[in-house]
Formats: structure tokens, sequence, C-alpha cells
């Protein structure tokens, strides 16, 4: 039974106003056309997303007859798709959602329908099958319930704070029960947002001129409102062309494509923080075996630490405390045709660093890592243990600089406290949530979020004005 039905009789003139809290939609007029089944809401720009499971539809409404500059952006649970007969005789397959309703201090959930009413001068027409046996219509009077208004609810102030509409967002990861990815899925659907992982390695695509297209298990993947890369090393460089295509297609992403391959590289990635002169061990690199010595005199001698260009984790990073040692490891690696470098080893550091967690600009946490007993590397996954850190100004600096180095929105920046002031040692572009949400307690997949939201707006208020229809 309709839940109106149970209450004192609701009298309602032919026009009266609305709102729809479930909406975002604080300020309607309704026509109240007792001939009509179905209800109907003014919308446009109408896109059905998500999961074929639970299946989502956003739109935009003008919610002022006649202006075009105010738009608001909703979206919804599909509840049915149903062909509804105008009061033209035109037939019309229209997307239907369940929505509450709010008359005077009355509110209720119905049935709506989303259409076009653009050239209506209500935006909303109410149909008998909403208002149930407790509504008596006056077909002569209007405005019988409480006035709302239009210039109280869409004022500049407060329109900008009203929420972002339903986003559709990517996971590029091949990983998708991996911690970081499950925490971005989690923080998105909160919010209501569709999220979708997607494992680059599976896509392919369709380059050129004007409509560039990304296929994904035989189907042509749709527009997403974000990308968030979590692109793993060996699948770089393919990672990097999907993103690329993203990018080509208008797509918002938090990370660039070429960030994340010249952060994956460790000379390029060196080579970009010394052009911004940010601090960093002292770096050498060279090919010729016959270059060995002078190699290691450019770091400062020994003791000295050598990477691999492209380790991840700790992983192709030794340190070398004697000359011997150090010639014997530029060998061996030379003799696996393995790139690498040569880093003055800094001591003073003691086997502790400082992972900063850069969003949208800002580091929002800190924590310090610290090495296991007799291990020189500070890497969680080589037994490190992690804590909360207070960053000094001049180490907040190096962290933001480095990822604007770089162009990520998101990224890791690991440093070393030496004697001279802070020495980033790497720009991670896909750093682990878990280590430094357990360290320091705080939601980061939450504020990724939040800079998302911020980047991707709403639709676009459309900026010229419409006549007014009767």
């Amino acid at each position: 039974m309709n839940q109106i039905s149970t209450l004192p009789l609701l009298r309602l003139g032919w026009e009266e106003w609305v709102a729809l809290p479930s909406l975002g939609l604080p300020a309607l007029t309704a026509k109240v056309d007792t001939g009509a089944r179905t209800s109907a809401l003014h919308a446009f720009d109408i896109e059905a997303f998500g999961p074929s499971a639970a299946p989502h539809v956003r739109f935009a409404v003008h919610p002022i007859p006649g202006r075009t500059d105010v738009t608001l952006a909703c979206s919804a649970p599909i509840l049915d798709r149903r062909e509804v007969t105008s009061s033209n005789g035109e037939s019309e397959m229209r997307f239907v959602i369940q929505t509450d309703i709010q008359i005077g201090a009355r509110r209720w959930p119905i049935e709506v329908t989303l259409t076009d009413r653009g050239n209506m001068a209500n935006r909303m027409l109410l149909g008998r099958q909403a208002l149930g046996e407790g509504a008596v219509i006056s077909p002569t009077e209007s405005f019988l319930q409480p006035m709302l208004g239009y210039d109280s609810y869409f004022s500049p102030s407060v329109l900008a704070k009203m929420p972002t509409r339903t986003l559709r967002i990517a996971v590029l990861s091949r990983e998708g029960g991996a911690y970081s990815t499950r925490r971005i899925v989690e923080e998105a659907s909160k919010r209501g947002h569709v999220t979708e992982v997607i494992d680059t390695s599976r896509c392919y695509m369709a380059i050129n001129a004007l409509a560039p297209e990304i296929h994904y298990d035989g189907a042509r993947l749709p527009h997403f409102d974000a990308i968030i890369p979590r692109i793993g090393v060996s699948v770089t460089a393919y990672g990097a062309a999907v993103l690329r295509q993203f990018q080509a297609r208008g797509t918002f992403t938090i990370n660039s494509a070429e960030g994340i391959v010249a952060s994956r590289d460790k000379l390029h990635a060196h080579q970009i923080l010394s052009r911004h002169r940010i601090s960093m061990p002292t770096t050498a690199f060279a090919s010729s075996p016959k270059d060995t010595d002078n190699l290691i005199g450019l770091v400062g001698g020994v003791p000295l630490v050598v990477k691999l260009l492209e380790s991840t984790q700790g992983k192709g990073v030794v340190l070398a405390e004697t000359p011997s040692a150090a010639q014997s490891l530029i060998s061996a690696f030379r003799g696996l045709r393995a790139d690498f470098l040569v880093q003055d080893f800094v001591a003073e550091a003691k086997g502790v660093d400082i992972r900063c967690f850069v969003i949208d600009g800002k580091v929002v946490a800190s924590m310090r890592r610290r090495g296991a007993p007799g291990e020189f590397r500070s890497n969680l996954h080589q037994g490190g243990t992690a804590e909360p850190v207070r960053i000094s100004p001049a180490e907040r600096e190096a962290a933001v600089r480095a990822a604007h180095a770089f162009k990520l929105g998101l990224a890791g920046v690991d440093l070393l406290r030496s004697a001279d002031g802070p020495k980033v040692l790497e720009v991670n572009s896909s750093p682990g949530f878990q280590g430094i949400e357990a360290a320091t307690g705080k939601n980061l997949a939450g504020m990724l979020l939040d800079a998302i939201e911020r980047k991707v707006r709403p639709l676009p208020a459309r900026r010229s004005r419409g006549r007014k229809k009767t």
C-alpha cells in the first residue's frame, strides 16, 4: 500500500512546489496531472552505466524553467525501462527510477520516468500513481502547499556545495585482489561511484585520428570519467600505451603515462630530479666496463649502492662496502647485461627512510620505514617496519616538488634524512596504500577519491540562456 494513503488528506493544486531530496533537487515546480498514470522528471544527457547486475543512470537537470545556466547533476539506480506514451500520442522508451518526493511536511517514495521536458513550464509531472489515495486535487487552484522558490536554493554559494554526480572510474590493474585496488573500489562504492577494475594486459586499441578506441574482452570500453592507473613494472610499456589511449579520448587520469614511464626508469628519473634541482644522493651511470673505477670515484668511493634501473620494492638494490665488492658487483651486473646505476650510500640515514604520500600536490601522510636488523633497505617488502612521522617543511617541499616534476597527481616519494638535508631516493607512481594507511590510520583511498571528485567536475553549467516556455 502506498504510504501516503495512511496519512491525513493532502490537498494539492494543479501546480505545486516539490523537492526530490534523494536526487539533490531541493525545489521544483510540478504539474499535478491525475490524467497521467506515470510521473516524469525533466532530464537530459541521460546515460546508463555500471555493471548489468547493478545498472545506474546519470542525467542532468535544468531546475529553473527557461534557464540553462543552472545545471544539476543527478544519478540513481535503474528500476526499470519502459515505454511511455505522452499526451500527444508519442511513445518513448524511458528509464524508471525510484526517489523520495517531499511536498510540505510529507515525504514518500515514488517512481519517476526520465525525459526531456525542456520545453515545459514545469520540470516535473506528478501522475496519479505517485499520489495514492490520500491526495485531494483542486484543479482550479495552485500552490496550496508551502512555497519554496528558486533564489535561496540555487544561489551560487549553494550550488558550489552540491555534490558531484556519480562517476564511472576505471582502475587499471592486473591484480584486482590487491589491497590498494580493493581500497579504491571500496571507497568509491561508499560514495556511490561505479568502479571497474580493468586488466591492463587484456586491453587492445584501435588507433585513429578522430575516435581512438579501447577494447576489452571483445567489446569497446565506454567513456570513463577518471582512470586510476595501478600499472605493474612488468607491463609498464604496454600499460603506458593503454593509458595514452585513454588520455587521447579526453579521460582524466590521476597520473599521466609520461610520468609513470619516467618514474620507472631510475636513470631518467634521476635526470628529471637533477633538472628540477631536487636534492638526491650522488648518482653515476656508465655503459663501458672500462669505466668501473671512474664510476666508483664519481660517487665518492665506497660504501656505495648499486641499483637496477627498473628495480622495485627493494629488489635489485645491493650495498657494496669495499672497493673489491663494488667492482665485483658492477662486473656481475654487467655480465647479466643489466642496466644499473651507482649511488652514494647515505650512512647517516642508518637504514631509515621517509615515505611521503602525495595527492594532488599535497603531502597527506608520511611514515618512517626502518630496515630489518642488519638490512640497509627499509622497504616493508624486505621485512622493514613503519611508523607515522612528522616531516620538516624542507622534506614536505622536496616531496611536493618531486611529484610535480613527474606530473603525478598520486605519488609515493621516498626521502633520506642526510647531514645536508632531505635527499629524494625515488618517486613511485603506484604507491601502495596498505603499509602507510596502517601506520598513519589515515583514509588515503578516500583522499584520492576527494582529489578525483575535485578534478572531475559535474556536467558544466550551460551558459546560454534559453527562452521561457509555457
